[in-house]
């Protein structure tokens, strides 16, 4: 008998269970926290749904909604024009599709989060994780995994805010521009609101993961779930944007397939 395809050997695994798929998403709704900028800048909208019938004299025979929401709202994906220093580059619709399936590594920074909400990640923790685990993959993800997400169903502990503005973990302005010009991954994703640290309205560049990222036609997923379940290396993740033409960016579905041995 022929040798099974590897599509057909991967629907295999999925029935049997020898693949996982992991959910990376943060549910969307009302409650959904949101980033919030100086006053003087234009803000997101909320997510909200708006009825148009259900079963009822406005559609006797079906349930359906119109919803508004910005492009950046829950766990969504940064497209490079989202920064001025990608505004030449694609847009989410213009995204190659290929890229939206790719490998990923988890680099877990937890504990340091836990002790500190500003902790920083340095090229060298990087380097340090590539020690003990192996290289970044090639066009892949680096998934940075804080412990934040637990924090996602209040938008005041998601945002630990205080008078001098967020206090979130991220990348050092070293890291983030390492990370987009030097190494092979093609993007960053977080559990945090955005990409960049809370306190990167100060770093020099200002929000240097947008900044960076951006500007060298990479990638950004945020607020993600989930993180937890799944290992080091060795994960793929599915990142399934809206192709909203001229759009920025646009909430996403995020899966991730696990090998489970």
């Amino acid at each position: 008998m022929p040798e099974p395809s590897v599509l057909a050997s991967l629907v295999s695994a999925l029935r049997e269970g020898s693949i996982e798929v992991v959910d990376l998403t943060a549910p969307l709704s009302a409650a959904t926290p949101l980033i919030q900028l100086p006053s003087e800048f234009g803000q997101t909208a909320a997510f909200e749904l708006q009825e148009i019938s259900r079963y009822d004299g406005r559609g006797p025979a079906w349930y359906w909604n119109n919803f508004r929401t910005g492009e950046h709202t829950g766990t969504h994906f940064d497209a490079p024009n989202h920064w001025v220093t990608g505004k030449d580059l694609d847009d989410v619709a213009s995204v190659p599709v290929r890229r939206l399936i790719a490998p990923a590594v988890v680099l877990d920074f937890t504990a340091e989060a836990e002790r500190d909400p500003d902790f920083l990640v340095e090229v060298d923790h990087v380097k340090a994780w590539e020690a003990q685990n192996g290289p970044l993959p090639e066009g892949g993800w680096l998934l940075l995994r804080t412990g934040w997400d637990e924090r996602s169903g209040s938008q005041e502990e998601f945002l630990n805010a205080d008078d001098n503005g967020p206090h979130t973990p991220g990348l050092s302005p070293e890291c983030a521009r390492w990370l987009a010009e030097e190494s092979p991954v093609l993007g960053l994703g977080v559990e945090t609101v955005g990409t960049d640290a809370g306190r990167a309205h100060s770093f020099e560049p200002a929000f240097p993961c947008h900044s960076y990222l951006m500007g060298n036609d990479k990638y950004g997923l945020t607020q993600l779930q989930n993180l937890a379940l799944l290992p080091p290396t060795g994960a793929v993740v599915i990142a399934g944007p809206l192709p909203i033409v001229t759009g920025s960016g646009s909430p996403a579905r995020v899966l991730a397939l696990v090998e489970r041995r």
